[in-house]
């Protein structure tokens, strides 16, 4: 059969190790067999990002606000082991942080659910999406490592001259210092998206910070959300019966965990960074859970929620076998296709990508899956593949779909 043709390309960022093989195997299996693909391509890989001193990365979140939806492999965000094994010029910042600042977007993720993988959470019946604000706090934070006795402070200088200051501390030795910030503007599309998701997936929204502690940052983000909502989405949400509060993020944990699920959690940037992956681990694996990023112009940036599989990738280079769950990126390719095919009005791709997720998870369930999932599944003697094989069977199951 001819393939499907694309009128508009994607932008297609490229990543690193493990997830940078799986990419292209997945590709070259499941995607270019049927797609005449279009993308726009950026290797997001980090010696590039290090060869264009990070440009790639800002040239890749532009291309996406001109084309509207974007697919994005793990990459590396680098520590100081990644500077002398990269040969690093810096200590280049996320690449995540600075698409989602050049995007001012909410990552939505939300796990895959399969039968015969029960969470661990045993209550959890419906799914639990976290929304996580994607501007700003320590992805755009200012660091000093202090060299010994000083003072620090924080200090906002006005335009019309007008100066706060504030005392950090008085260190008696060394130590370290961290500036953040936000925007009332990025915190209150942020809060709009949330309110928008809830109201189009017809799910409760929770919203949680620290405001007890950060009396002023926190509680800003309290304050607007609730300004809003009072004022834009209350009349809405009380005729879908649907519900949005406010809680301590530590009170947020403890009704997360005796919950059923079915609702959304917004976090703050790092909240949601984390409660994310411990979502996802609950739910079975971090390698089952899909990733947004939708900006309030409505561009789509999608991805795997999990990292790049380090351990794994050093497995590979040595030539030894690897089992590597491909679900989430897969989802991130299926994702960004189906968006593409709805802003352009292709319904063969919008039934190819539905067809594809539903062939990853028959897969799973009638027993062929990676080592990973094997661990959790309650299927009886599973046939455990290793990354490019599992691709292969999820191939094979799509075949058997059309």
């Amino acid at each position: 059969m001819d393939r499907i043709r694309m009128t508009t390309p994607l932008v297609e960022m490229d990543g690193d190790e493990m997830t940078r093989i799986l990419w292209q195997m997945i590709k070259d299996h499941l995607i270019l067999p049927y797609i005449d693909l279009k993308t726009e391509y950026y290797d997001l890989g980090l010696e590039n990002r290090n060869k264009t001193d990070d440009k790639v990365t800002v040239d890749s979140a532009n291309a996406t606000l001109k084309y509207g939806v974007a697919v994005k492999c793990a990459t590396i965000t680098p520590n100081q082991a990644r500077m002398s094994e990269y040969d690093l010029k810096q200590m280049w910042k996320s690449p995540n942080g600075t698409i989602r600042s050049i995007l001012d977007g909410t990552v939505f993720r939300a796990p895959i659910l399969v039968k015969g993988i029960i969470p661990y959470v045993s209550n959890w019946t419906k799914p639990i999406t976290i929304a996580r604000h994607a501007y700003g706090d320590v992805y755009k934070n200012v660091e000093i490592r202090v060299p010994g006795k000083g003072k620090a402070y924080l200090v906002f200088e006005g335009e019309d001259g007008n100066t706060i200051k504030e005392t950090i501390h008085e260190f008696d030795g060394e130590g370290i210092i961290q500036g953040i910030h936000n925007t009332d503007k990025s915190i209150s599309s942020f809060a709009r998206a949330c309110f928008n998701y809830a109201i189009d997936t017809k799910q409760d929204l929770w919203f949680s910070s620290k405001d007890t502690i950060s009396k002023k940052y926190d509680h800003r983000f309290k304050d607007i959300f609730e300004e809003i909502y009072n004022n834009e989405y209350k009349t809405k949400f009380e005729e879908l019966g649907i519900e949005y509060f406010y809680t301590l993020i530590d009170d947020a944990v403890a009704r997360v965990i005796r919950s059923k699920g079915g609702f959304i959690w917004a976090c703050k940037n790092y909240d949601g960074d984390v409660m994310s992956d411990m979502v996802a681990t609950a739910y079975g694996d971090l390698s089952m859970m899909t990733s947004v990023l939708v900006s309030p112009s409505g561009v789509y940036e999608y991805e795997a929620a999990h990292g790049t599989v380090q351990r794994h990738y050093y497995k590979h280079l040595k030539g030894e076998e690897t089992s590597t769950n491909s679900i989430a990126t897969i989802f991130a390719w299926t994702g960004a296709l189906r968006k593409r095919a709805e802003l352009d009005g292709i319904n063969e791709l919008c039934e190819f990508a539905d067809k594809l997720e539903k062939a990853c998870i028959k897969t799973v369930e009638d027993g062929k899956m990676t080592k990973s999932l094997s661990l959790i599944s309650t299927c009886k003697d599973p046939v455990i593949l290793n990354s490019e094989d599992f691709i292969k069977a999820i191939a094979e199951t799509f075949e058997s779909l059309r």
